[in-house]
């Protein structure tokens, strides 16, 4: 299988926060954001795997900024690392102001997602290649909170988790 980069996997979604999609501060509901999350990174999933993508888990989400009414969202997401069928999305969520065009940081996410066949059975996935220095630590940390993901559900013996042994030493 060939290796693919990140930036083939690059799903842009952009839309506007609408009055029925905010809370009763006038702005974007958390869920709403959540799902156009989900959907940029359903899509780069299967832009990198040329397969169906299912959200596996939400690894991380901050909300560090509130989306007021009728701003411009830009959500950002791509594949950060893939392992056997799985696959890290990161995604960067930016406010654009209408009038200068200047764009802001939200938001950011981590999803997993697995590529499936038409049966739902997991299959295998090509691995990335980083080309930038920021897709280069987005890759070497996937697998620190891939190793700590497995820890801390019992999947991983500490001794087995070199990526965290080296945070320690």
């Amino acid at each position: 299988m060939t290796p693919k980069h990140p930036s083939e996997s690059l799903t842009v979604l952009t839309d506007l926060v609408l009055p029925s999609e905010t809370n009763p501060l006038n702005n974007l509901f958390g869920g709403e954001l959540l799902a156009r999350m989900d959907r940029a990174a359903s899509i780069s999933a299967g832009r990198h795997s040329r397969r169906i993508g299912v959200t596996a888990s939400v690894n991380h989400v901050a909300f560090n900024k509130a989306i007021p009414l009728g701003s411009v969202v830009i959500v950002e997401a791509k594949v950060s690392r893939a392992f056997k069928t799985s696959m890290e999305i990161y995604i960067d969520v930016w406010v654009e102001d209408r009038l200068s065009g200047e764009r802001t940081k939200a938001n950011e996410a981590i999803y997993t997602f697995v590529a499936v066949d038409e049966t739902g059975k997991p299959v295998e996935v090509p691995a990335i290649i980083p080309e930038t220095e920021l897709e280069k630590q987005r890759f070497d940390a996937a697998l620190r909170r891939k190793q700590l993901s497995l820890l801390l559900a019992g999947k991983m013996k500490p001794e087995e988790a070199t990526e965290l042994k080296a945070l320690f030493v």
